[in-house]
């Protein structure tokens, strides 16, 4: 009998999964895994958050699977490192004859997959591996002579010609076969692995279930998206899709929203802003793949690395903490403590605020950010931080630095975000709330901890600096434009 397997990670659904399809289109029997690795979301900082919200979306997954008579088997093993085995161990216990599973692109969870590849090869067990995370698959985005984008326009250009049209989305499996293998040591119950604790008001923000997630792409393509170009920058507002966390653990496939973009809106300037914010995620996928290094804690311009970053923890605790006497940076960061995420444009303000005025590395926001979002991806928050600390493809040029009073004067004019999450501000007028003086200012709230103007001069002198001195050279020349 053909068997086969199906090693479920970043992709837990039942629809539009190609491993899950094909798989249940070559066998006559179908065999589902999931394996928990504690030590390597730690190593990786995955948020505690982000890990409740897998537990949360397996539990719902199993049940759909077992609808189509497939059984999810757990295991936990401590790291990448022993999956190898593990795999190979399971495919020679159950009789299996494929194996098959979904990329994913940095370069720890590549070498894991080749890994893995390379044990099965030596037991003579098939294996087929399949793109699911992207829109376009890598390579199919280059520029003229065939090399790689390093600017979003073009990119955006290119990859909209290629999907001009609705794309192909995989059926739901049909009901298999019952079929059952035999138990094996290493697995687990899903309540007998390390998840953390989190609290149910998270838990309640962030709904579990590809039903729920599908459910909330059409009411944000019939509703939301109207005012989308108007309202997303507006963190008051509700104004954004609050989808990422859904495609970050694969809870909704990119082609999913993608085609809802087109098939349940009226085309309008909401529905083109919404297609290039999909692509930006996908413009930082396909630089994860085309330049490896920077899953490494490398910045994409390599001269950058040159740096002189300051070192202040007392800065970086009251930045983490929100406790910096900016209020919208204070809202921002609250907010992801309380909420395991935060709005983009907050996202843009905070890091730059931490890397230009306060000059502390980027990596120690990227990594902060990546311990606490829900949504916490390594290509999108890597990219978003290298933008804002002027480091990366494509970034913000370095003496742009936003002003988080004017910021917050713009987006949240009335102080509403400010309000709700710096209570202590609440009293105060429209006016003050942005940037409360000595005078109005509780002693419950802190004072500055810095001179914007003095922070900016300090960042601008740094960046300078690498520009000015010819011993300073980059590793390799990214500067060139598409």
């Amino acid at each position: 009998m053909s068997h086969q397997l199906v090693w479920f990670r970043n992709d837990l659904r039942v629809s539009d999964n190609p491993a899950l399809y094909n798989a249940c289109r070559q066998g006559k029997a179908v065999s589902a895994i999931y394996i928990a690795t504690p030590d390597q979301w730690l190593k990786h900082d995955d948020a505690k958050v982000k890990i409740d919200f897998w537990r949360r979306n397996l539990v719902l997954l199993k049940k759909s699977l077992a609808e189509l008579n497939i059984d999810l088997h757990f295991f936990q093993v401590d790291g990448y490192q022993h999956i190898p085995a593990l795999i190979k161990t399971i495919c020679q216990q159950w009789d299996i004859t494929q194996l098959h599973f979904n990329h994913e692109y940095p370069v720890n969870e590549g070498l894991r997959d080749r890994n893995v590849i390379d044990s099965l090869v030596k037991v003579n067990v098939l294996y087929q591996e399949y793109h699911d995370q992207l829109l376009l698959a890598p390579g199919t985005v280059t520029t003229k002579t065939g090399t790689a984008f390093k600017v979003f326009t073009p990119f955006s250009r290119q990859a909209k010609q290629q999907l001009d049209q609705i794309l192909y989305l995989y059926p739901l499996p049909e009901v298999q076969a019952a079929f059952k293998v035999p138990e094996l040591k290493q697995a687990c119950h899903l309540e007998q692995i390390a998840w953390p604790e989190v609290s149910e008001d998270v838990q309640a923000f962030w709904p579990a279930g590809e039903q729920y997630a599908f459910s909330r792409v059409i009411n944000f393509c019939q509703n939301t998206i109207l005012g989308y170009k108007q309202n997303r920058d507006i963190p008051s507002l509700g104004g954004t899709s609050r989808l990422s966390a859904y495609l970050t653990s694969g809870i909704v496939s990119v082609r999913q929203c993608w085609n809802a973009s087109w098939q349940y809106c009226e085309p309008n300037d909401g529905v083109n802003t919404w297609q290039s914010e999909l692509l930006w995620r996908e413009f930082y996928k396909h630089v994860l793949i085309d330049y490896p290094y920077i899953s490494r804690h490398k910045p994409w311009k390599p001269l950058t690395d040159n740096i002189e970053w300051r070192h202040d923890e007392r800065e970086l605790t009251a930045w983490q903490q929100g406790q910096t006497g900016f209020p919208l940076v204070d809202a921002a960061m609250r907010q992801l403590l309380a909420r395991g995420w935060m709005h983009n444009r907050l996202r843009m303000v905070t890091a730059m605020f931490l890397s230009k005025h306060l000059l502390l590395d980027w990596r120690l926001g990227e990594r902060w950010f990546m311990q606490h979002l829900i949504d916490g991806e390594l290509a999108a928050n890597n990219g978003g931080w290298q933008w804002s600390a002027s480091t990366g493809t494509d970034a913000v040029p370095y003496f742009r630095i936003f002003n988080p009073v004017t910021q917050s004067k713009r987006f949240d004019p009335q102080g509403t975000f400010i309000r709700h999450y710096v209570p202590e501000l609440a009293h105060l007028s429209d006016k003050e709330i942005h940037m409360p003086t000595t005078i109005n200012r509780p002693d419950t709230y802190p004072e500055p901890i810095v001179d914007l103007n003095f922070g900016r001069k300090r960042a601008l002198a740094a960046f300078k600096v690498l520009a000015a001195d010819p011993s300073v050279k980059p590793l390799q020349d990214n500067y060139d434009k598409q």
